[in-house]
């Protein structure tokens, strides 16, 4: 049984606060990975930990351990944490909330003098949010040797920077991406634990605090894709002379909504969005048949092989529509995070730690997709958010912390249960 400590909710308060007081920019939070929005947020919770006894280290890319010693230094250690980079704009717990929640565990346990059987840390990991490289899950992925080398070429959205010059200005080493070094070794890590904001409505609609999360979506994400067409007179062109991007764009999208409502009705996991659609504002007019578009198809789902099929499907259709349309549809490679399934024993412990237990499917990608893909048993927690997420309007309450906080600490003072 657990003894009955608290995560210390007053220290949460103060991170949270102190976090959007250094990155918030105008309405929103921006934590620019590998830049200065990170960065504070970084020197925020490791000033924090260190002043309450835990470990630090950093690793060769920059990932933050904040780490409470156990007996057995030697023995395969709990990793908990999450990021603490945002999209632009984003709001002020996403990511975040994992870090805080791990550090208020760590510093429970450490005030109330516990030594644990094994090493416990925090792990603040870098640059998870793909929107400023087009990299899934850099800081972890990079840290188990997953990357591709050619991922260092890659630029920073905002400034073109590639990120091999962003490494190293920042004082960090690209090498064990170039060689495809491991940093960490899955047979070393005993569980990765997550806490996180839901992004989407269900935890609201249902009125309950938290919820253990079944497994994460994976992705298959085309964000490069465009239409090419001509650019004519919008009076004078008959459909049969045109060569409409816009026309063949909104055909594409519609085909690919009727095949997701096929995958729904099937039963099957699957979500499709086109979250960036637009023309080209230099080119674009009222009296004008748009040559180009430019557009992101991204497509989810908890089996990779639907996934697959969804986005061969694309391609097929991509195909038949240009040669209807008279256009080109170039959907360009994707990015791609493969989907994760959760621990089943860890998801059933912490069911019963939960004061109202509830499971589900998490839509957006986490780290932890990347330790289960590695062999690691992982878990996660999701806690209530208004307003949804990757806006400024996230609004997790100090209480829904609690909740999930306290069945993340009975968890690890519970192991191995």
């Amino acid at each position: 049984m657990s003894r009955r400590i608290e995560p210390d909710l007053e220290l949460a308060a103060s991170l949270f606060a102190a976090l959007a007081a250094a990155t918030r920019r105008g309405r929103g939070i921006v934590r620019d990975s590998y830049g200065a929005g990170e960065q504070a947020a970084h020197d925020i919770v490791r000033s924090a930990a260190s002043s309450r006894g835990l470990e630090i280290r950093v690793d060769a890319l920059g990932n933050l351990f904040m780490t409470l010693p156990g007996r057995k230094r030697d023995a395969p250690r709990i990793i908990m944490g999450s990021h603490l980079d945002s999209v632009p704009q984003g709001g002020n717990y996403d990511g975040a909330a994992g870090v805080v929640a791990g550090v208020c565990a760590l510093t429970a346990m450490r005030a109330a003098g516990i030594v644990p059987d094994c090493d416990l840390a925090v792990m603040a990991i870098r640059a998870e949010e793909s929107a400023w490289f087009d990299i899934a899950y850099l800081g972890s992925a990079g840290a188990f040797g997953l990357l591709d080398p050619q991922c260092l070429s890659i630029g920073r959205s905002d400034n073109g920077q590639s990120l091999e010059a962003t490494l190293q200005q920042c004082g960090f080493d690209p090498c064990p991406i170039r060689e495809r070094r491991p940093l960490m070794d899955p047979a070393h890590i005993r569980a990765y634990l997550e806490l996180h904001i839901e992004q989407g409505p269900t935890l609201v609609a249902r009125g309950l605090p938290a919820a253990v999360v079944s497994g994460i979506r994976g992705c298959k994400r085309f964000r490069n894709a465009r239409c090419l067409g001509e650019y004519a007179h919008s009076g004078a062109v008959g459909r049969a002379y045109r060569h409409d991007a816009v026309a063949a764009t909104v055909a594409f999208l519609h085909h690919m909504d009727g095949i997701w409502r096929q995958h729904e009705e099937a039963g099957e996991d699957l979500v499709l969005t086109s979250g960036e659609l637009y023309t080209d504002a230099a080119m674009h007019g009222p009296s004008k048949i748009a040559g180009e578009t430019r557009f992101v198809l991204d497509i989810r789902g908890l089996a990779d092989g639907i996934m697959e099929a969804v986005a061969a499907e694309a391609r097929a259709a991509a195909a038949r529509l240009s040669g209807e349309y008279r256009v080109r549809i170039d959907l360009g490679a994707t990015s791609d995070s493969p989907a994760a399934v959760m621990d089943r024993r860890l998801r059933s412990r912490l069911l019963e730690l939960l004061e109202t237990p509830f499971e589900m499917a998490s839509g957006a990608g986490h780290d932890a997709a990347v330790f289960a893909k590695t062999g690691v048993p992982s878990a996660m927690i999701f806690v209530r958010n208004e307003n949804g997420s990757h806006n400024p309007d996230e609004a997790m309450s100090l209480e829904d912390f609690g909740v999930g906080t306290r069945a993340l600490l009975r968890l690890l003072l519970d192991f191995p249960f």
